[in-house]
C-alpha cells in the first residue's frame, strides 16, 4: 500500500501541470464539486475540449447556490489580474442548444440542454430573449463586467450566441468556466506552527487555498521551522464509503516553540499543552478524534448529514451507525446513502398517459377525455353534443372519445371542420331536374308547380291536365338551360274532338314536315312520318328536339304550341329503348343468317369434292400418252458406204 501511494505521489507531482498557473485560472471547490474559471478566447468546442482533457465539462449553473459558486470563483481570477478596462467579457459555461432545435420560449432553459446530460432545470438567468434561429448551433456564456469585482447580489447574467469557431471568434469571449465532480471530498490539513500547503488537484490545478480538497488529490506539505525544515508529502483517499481523509496522523509541522497557540496548533477543535512543550488535540463532548488525531467527528454520524437527494439520516446508538431514508417518490440508490427519483410511471398507474415528475407523476387524459378521481388516475368521456357545447350545426352523435355532426334530410355537411350544414338544391343536382315541369329550391326540399291548365298528380313531382280544361294547354316550359325534352307526347283525350278536318286527316296517311323558313328562324333537319288509324279519336303529335311550326294539310303553318305535348319523359324513353331493343335484335339476327348462310355454303362445297374424290379411275389414267408422229422408216445400214442406200 505505501510502494503505490509513493508511486501515485511521484506520478501527481512529476506531472508539468503541477506547477502553478498564477494569474491563468482560479479554484472554488464546494460540496462535491470543483469550479474553474480560465481566460483564453476559444470557441465552445474547443473550451469543452479543454474542460473534457482534465475530467470535467462545461460548468453548469442549475441552482442560485451554484451560480454563487460560480461568481466567486470568477471574482477570484479577476483578481488574479490587474484591473482591465470597462467592458463586458463573457465565459463560456455548459447550456447549448443543437443545430435544428429551435427555441422554447416557454421553458425555463428555452430549448438549450446541458452538456453533462442533466436534466432540464427550473433555474435560469437570461439577460434577454434568445433568437429563434434553429439553422446553427448556439450556446451560452456569462456575461461580466471585467473592471468590477463581481457582486453577490447580482448573478451573472445569461447571453446565447454563436458557439465560434477555431480562428473566427469574437472579440467579446474572453474565458471559460469548468466543473469536476467527485465522490468525496477531504478537510484541509492544519499546521501547528509556520509553513506552506500546495494542493495538487486531479483535474491538474495547483493552489494552496481550497475550502475541501477533492479525492485523490495531493498535498506537498513544507515546514517552515528553521531548526526542523521537514517536508511531508500527503494524499486524499476513502477510508470507509463516505469518509475522506489524509493518511496522516497527528498535527503537522508541531513545534515546542509555539505549542498550541499557533493555529491552535493544527487541532480542529481543542488543543491541550504538555508540561514538556508538547500538546494533542482534543474534541468537544459529543464528539470523537478520528484517526489522524487532529479531526473531530460527532459521535452521531447524522451530523453531517451523510444521506444525499433529500434523504433523512437514522441514527443508531447501540450500532454507532446509521441509515438513510427517502421522502415519498423517492427511493436509495445502490449505494444506500443518496436518495433517487422513483418512476411511477413505470407501473402504469394512469387509465391513458402518465408523466413522471421529481418525487410524484400526475396523469393526463387524451384529447376527448377529461380527468376524474381523487388523483385524477382515470378519464371519462367527453359529451361533445352536449346541448350548452354542441360544435354541430344540426345533428351531433357522441362517440367513445370524439363526436361526428350529421345533417337533416335536405343538407350536407360543409365547413373545414365539417360541423356545418348547407342547403342542397334539388333543383340542379346530379340526377337533374326532379320535377315533369317547372323546379323552385326549399331551404332542405324543393317544390314543383305547373303551367296553367295543369295541376299536380298526387306524387308532387308530375303534371296532369286540370278537370276544367277544355283546350289543350301550351307546352310545359322546361329549365333554362336544360334543353326540351324528347318525343314529349300529350294523351289523346287532350286534343278537342270538335277541331275541323281532324277525322279526314285521320283516315289517310301524313307526313308532318317542317315549313321553309326565314333564314333567322329554326328549321327542321328531317320529317318524322306518322299514321294514325281510321278509328283514332285524336291525333298523336311527335315533337323535334327544336320547337318548330307545323305544317297542316293545307299548307298553312300551325304554331307547335297549339298542339299539347305530354311531358311525361319517362314513356318516350321507354319507347326509344324498345326501339334500340328491336333494332339490335334484328341485326344479331341478321349475322346469324349470314353466318349459317356461310356454314351451309362450305357445307356443299365440301360434300361435292368428296363425291368427286370417290368416283372410279379410267385404266388409261395410269398411262402417259406422248405426242403422236409419223412412223419411222427402216433402220438405216450402218454399214452402208453410202448413208440412205442399202448397198
Amino acid at each position: 500500500m505505501t510502494t503505490s501511494t509513493g508511486l501515485l505521489l511521484l506520478l501527481l507531482l512529476g506531472q508539468p501541470w503541477a506547477e502553478a498557473r498564477a494569474g491563468s485560472e482560479a479554484v472554488v471547490c464546494k460540496g462535491t464539486a470543483c469550479y474553474t474559471a480560465h481566460w483564453g478566447k476559444l470557441s465552445a468546442a474547443e473550451a469543452q475540449h479543454r474542460c473534457n482533457e482534465n475530467g470535467g465539462n462545461l460548468a453548469t449553473v442549475k441552482s442560485k447556490e451554484e451560480a454563487r459558486y460560480v461568481q466567486q470563483v470568477l471574482a477570484q481570477l479577476l483578481r488574479t489580474n490587474t484591473p482591465l478596462e470597462a467592458k463586458t467579457g463573457k465565459f463560456w459555461i455548459g447550456l447549448q442548444r443543437e443545430k435544428g432545435k429551435c427555441l422554447s420560449p416557454d421553458l425555463p432553459l428555452k430549448g438549450f440542454s446541458w452538456v453533462d446530460g442533466g436534466e432540464d432545470t427550473a433555474y435560469s438567468n437570461w439577460h434577454k430573449e434568445g433568437k429563434s434561429s434553429c439553422v446553427s448551433k448556439r450556446c451560452v456564456s456569462l456575461m461580466l463586467d471585467l473592471s468590477l469585482i463581481p457582486n453577490p447580489s447580482h448573478l451573472p447574467r445569461w447571453s446565447d450566441s454563436l458557439c465560434g469557431t477555431s480562428g473566427s471568434l469574437a472579440s467579446y469571449i474572453e474565458g471559460f468556466l469548468c466543473k469536476f465532480n467527485f465522490k468525496g471530498m477531504c478537510q484541509p490539513l492544519a499546521l501547528g506552527s509556520p509553513g506552506q500547503v500546495s494542493y495538487t488537484t486531479p483535474f491538474q490545478a495547483t493552489t494552496s487555498f481550497l475550502e475541501t480538497v477533492p479525492f485523490a488529490s495531493a498535498a506537498n506539505v513544507a515546514c517552515g521551522d528553521e531548526a526542523e525544515n521537514k517536508t511531508y508529502y500527503f494524499l486524499c483517499k476513502e477510508k470507509s464509503p463516505g469518509i475522506f481523509h489524509w493518511d496522516n496522523s497527528g498535527p503537522l509541522c508541531v513545534s515546542p516553540k509555539f505549542g498550541c497557540s499557533f493555529n491552535n496548533g493544527g487541532c480542529h477543535q481543542e488543543c491541550f499543552e504538555g508540561g514538556d512543550g508538547s500538546f494533542r488535540c482534543g474534541c468537544r463532548p459529543g464528539f470523537r478524534l478520528l484517526d489522524d488525531l487532529v479531526t473531530c467527528a460527532s459521535r452521531n454520524p447524522c451530523s453531517s448529514n451523510p444521506c444525499g437527494g433529500g434523504g433523512s439520516c437514522n441514527y443508531t446508538p447501540h450500532q454507532s451507525s446509521y441509515t438513510c431514508s427517502c421522502p415519498s417518490g423517492y427511493q436509495l440508490d445502490s449505494s444506500q446513502v443518496n436518495c433517487v427519483d422513483v418512476d411511477e410511471c413505470q407501473d402504469s398507474p394512469c387509465a391513458q398517459e402518465c408523466v413522471n415528475t421529481l418525487g410524484s407523476f400526475h396523469c393526463k387524459c387524451w384529447v376527448g377525455y377529461q380527468a376524474s378521481g381523487p388523483k385524477n388516475e382515470t378519464c371519462q368521456d367527453v359529451d361533445e353534443c352536449a346541448a350548452a357545447q354542441s360544435p354541430c350545426a344540426q345533428g351531433c352523435s357522441n362517440t367513445d372519445g370524439s363526436f361526428y355532426c350529421f345533417c337533416e334530410e335536405g343538407y350536407i355537411l360543409s365547413g373545414e371542420d365539417s360541423t356545418q350544414c348547407e342547403d342542397v338544391d334539388e333543383c340542379f343536382g346530379p340526377r337533374g331536374n326532379p320535377c315533369d315541369s317547372q323546379c323552385f329550391n326549399t331551404q332542405g326540399s324543393f317544390r314543383c308547380d305547373c303551367p296553367q291548365g295543369w295541376e299536380l298528380a298526387p306524387n308532387g313531382v308530375s303534371c296532369i291536365m286540370g278537370p276544367g280544361s277544355s283546350e289543350p294547354p301550351s307546352r310545359l316550359p322546361q329549365e333554362e338551360g336544360k334543353g326540351d325534352r324528347k318525343g314529349s307526347t300529350v294523351p289523346p283525350a287532350s286534343l278537342s274532338s270538335s277541331t275541323g278536318g281532324l277525322e279526314d286527316i285521320s283516315k289517310e296517311r301524313h307526313t308532318i314536315r317542317s315549313p321553309s323558313l326565314q333564314s333567322d328562324a329554326p328549321t327542321a333537319s328531317a320529317s318524322l312520318e306518322m299514321s294514325t288509324p281510321s278509328g283514332a279519336s285524336g291525333i298523336v303529335w311527335l315533337e323535334l328536339d327544336t320547337d318548330l311550326p307545323t305544317v297542316s294539310d293545307q299548307g298553312k303553318p300551325t304554331d307547335g304550341n297549339s298542339v299539347a305535348t305530354q311531358s311525361d319523359s319517362g314513356t318516350d324513353g321507354q319507347k326509344l329503348l324498345l326501339f334500340y331493343i328491336l333494332g339490335t335484335v334484328v341485326a344479331i339476327l341478321l349475322l346469324l343468317a349470314l353466318g349459317l348462310g356461310l356454314l351451309i355454303c362450305r357445307k356443299r362445297r365440301a360434300k361435292k369434292e368428296e363425291i368427286k374424290e370417290k368416283q372410279p379411275q379410267n385404266a388409261a389414267d395410269s398411262y402417259s400418252w406422248v405426242p403422236e408422229r409419223a412412223e419411222s422408216r427402216a433402220l438405216e445400214n450402218q454399214y452402208s458406204p453410202t448413208p440412205g442406200t442399202d448397198c
